[in-house]
Parts: C-alpha cells; sequence; structure tokens
C-alpha cells in the first residue's frame, strides 16, 4: 500500500502576518510614547507627597509660593486637601486628575487662571471637614452642609 502523501497547505497570504503584528506593532508604540511622556513630564514625581512636583507645570508657580506663605505651608501638602484620604482614593484621584492635567496642558484647553472642576471640588470639600472638624460642626449647627455653607464658597482662596 502506498504511503499516504499529505497535502501541503498554502503558503500563508502575507496580509495574515500584518493582521498579527500589525496592531501589536502599534500598542507597543504607544506604550513606549506613554512612558516616555511619563518620564519626560516627571511622572514619578506624582506619586509622592512632595509639593515641588506641583512645580512641574509652570501654570502652578503663584499657588504654591502662596501656598507656602499661607497658613496651611507648615502644616499641610498638596496632596492633604487635593486628594481622598484613603490610599485607595489618593491614587484614583492622581490617576484622574493626572490624565486630566496631561490632556489639558497638552491641548491648551485650560483656564487662567485655573479653575477648580466639580470632582476636585468635593475632595477639596472633604478634606477640609475632615481636618477641622469641630470647626465645621459648629458652623454646620447654624446651618445644615449645603452648597451655600460649602467650605470653599468663602474660603476659596485659601491654603493659596
Amino acid at each position: 500500500m502506498p504511503a499516504r502523501q499529505h497535502a501541503q497547505s498554502p503558503p500563508p497570504h502575507p496580509v495574515a502576518g500584518w493582521l498579527v503584528w500589525g496592531p501589536r506593532a502599534a500598542l507597543g508604540l504607544l506604550l513606549v510614547a506613554g512612558l516616555f511622556t511619563f518620564d519626560y513630564a516627571g511622572g514619578t514625581s506624582y506619586l509622592h507627597d512632595d509639593p515641588t512636583a506641583c512645580l512641574n507645570c509652570h501654570i502652578m508657580r503663584d499657588e504654591y509660593e502662596g501656598w507656602q506663605r499661607g497658613p496651611h505651608g507648615l502644616v499641610t501638602t498638596c496632596n492633604d486637601c487635593h486628594t481622598g484620604h484613603s490610599i485607595a482614593a489618593k491614587y484614583a484621584s492622581k490617576a484622574v486628575n493626572g490624565f486630566n492635567h496631561s490632556w489639558a496642558f497638552t491641548t491648551g484647553r485650560f483656564s487662567e487662571p485655573l479653575q477648580i472642576n466639580d470632582f476636585n471640588r468635593r475632595i477639596a470639600e472633604a478634606n477640609c471637614r475632615r481636618c477641622h472638624g469641630a470647626l465645621v460642626r459648629a458652623v454646620d449647627g447654624f446651618a445644615p452642609h449645603s452648597e451655600a455653607s460649602a467650605c470653599l464658597r468663602c474660603h476659596a482662596d485659601m491654603g493659596h
């Protein structure tokens, strides 16, 4: 009985290789570009509590100097007011703000002077209330907490 012959499969179409490797190469280039940009922008400095990280953006110099001269300069860092209190909340807010700030400054779509958004206003308000709890409870005793009694309504420039 003759040996059974195996049919040879046709050689792969040249486009098939690109369909596999093209997306991988694009993802790799995107990852490298992202890591380069993160390093170039001093991204690792944002992982710590050093307030000088805020100076990576020249637009923050006035806020930084105001914080240094103000009453919070000796007792807080930027993260005490501008990030969540738990580790998860802290780094989640840093990630959200890092992306938003990168996008805004890369595209040039930001207001001058800088304006706090609702996300960051809620974080700052919660931190005011956490640190100044006894005083806030006394004030809230006169008027229940509302937008009208929000700390940042009267103390918008506090800390800076």
